[in-house]
């Protein structure tokens, strides 16, 4: 970590934390956050559902809402980023403070409920970035929708043609009753209306569904089938959770959605519970918790084809994704893989 670079996490975890979140992606846009690009090397360059990655460590949802800063994050190093959730029309979100640094575990708490700029201004932006990287766009609903369903239909036909990929994400807390819809009929009939519309794209980008982790073993047997069924190309568990176990920040108990190092034991468990019933038809994106290569390996090692981190640069800065990507390399090398792939799963029974 450069000393620019501590300096800059000295002030921004000092302050308001959606105003430091604010700060951040101007650092970027200012080119103040070096980077050289995505880390690569034969054994991390992988393919997952079609894309061609230059190594497996992305950007979650839910750092870049808007679209706003995808050269500066691609140059910090992830082998592909995920902007959004974009809904159909603007919405502020929810009342402020809605976000909350939870230190002393390495989390983070935070109920923002979709704010964005909606859908015209983000695929505006996404029409004008570069054609270097992979990019994806996570499809949110507004909290006020009649149909939550089209919402999805809607962002996919504005934002589709200019992203590799698009996540449904049916499993934010933030959005009331918005989890209702992983349930195996209502599950259904979203995907359905959302590959029917991919297929009508000039290119058929992947889709992908996201999970939360708060899911009961009926729940990921039915998310599973409907995954098999539809034909979703990839899987990312998990998003954040609702429980609140073993914490000891002062805000631990705010409203919201955590995410972080607490978080990992119980994503990783859902991701291997969706790898044991998935297998090698749908890939799987491992994210929660992951703020060390050896973390990454873990996600891997429980079936994730690739992974996602986003709370970890709280604490870490931008230059963790490097430091996690060539760690990941180190490891592998070390374990006599080849390739990444041939660590896929291989301990998955561990965590079921």
């Amino acid at each position: 970590m450069s000393l620019i670079e501590k300096i800059g996490l000295s002030v921004v975890n000092r302050i308001d934390p959606e105003l430091g979140h604010k700060l951040a992606v101007s650092s970027l846009n200012m080119g103040l956050i070096s980077g050289n690009g995505p880390y690569t090397s034969a054994r991390l360059r992988t393919t997952v559902a079609g894309l061609d990655l230059p190594n497996p460590v992305g950007l979650a949802a839910g750092f870049d809402k808007n679209a706003q800063a995808i050269a500066p994050l691609l140059k910090a190093g992830f082998g592909f980023i995920e902007v959004g959730a974009a809904t159909p029309k603007p919405q502020i979100g929810n009342p402020k403070p809605r976000l909350f640094r939870l230190t002393q575990d390495n989390a983070s708490i935070n109920r923002f409920g979709f704010n964005n700029e909606g859908m015209k201004a983000i695929a505006n932006r996404l029409s004008q970035r570069s054609d270097t990287g992979i990019v994806g766009i996570n499809l949110g609903a507004n909290k006020t929708s009649s149909h939550r369903a089209i919402d999805y239909v809607k962002v996919l036909e504005v934002c589709g043609p200019y992203v590799d990929f698009a996540t449904i994400n049916v499993s934010s807390p933030n959005t009331e009753k918005l989890r209702d819809l992983q349930g195996r009929s209502a599950l259904t009939a979203l995907v359905a209306g959302v590959m029917e519309t991919r297929d009508q794209l000039d290119v058929k980008v992947p889709i992908f569904l996201k999970v939360a982790p708060d899911l009961t073993p009926q729940d990921i047997e039915d998310i599973s089938y409907v995954a098999r069924m539809s034909r979703i190309d990839a899987v990312i568990a998990t998003n954040t959770t609702v429980t609140r176990n073993g914490l000891v920040s002062a805000h631990a108990h705010e409203m919201g959605g955590l995410s972080g190092a607490p978080l990992f034991d119980m994503s990783t468990q859902v991701l291997a519970q969706f790898s044991a019933l998935l297998g090698d038809e749908v890939p799987l994106i491992g994210v929660g918790g992951i703020a060390t290569a050896e973390q990454a390996y873990a996600k891997i090692k429980a079936g994730a084809s690739a992974v996602q981190l986003y709370t970890a640069l709280v604490y870490g800065g931008f230059s963790l994704v490097t430091q996690i990507a060539r760690g990941l390399d180190n490891l592998l090398e070390q374990d006599g893989y080849d390739h990444i792939s041939q660590a896929i799963g291989i301990e998955r029974d561990k965590y079921l």
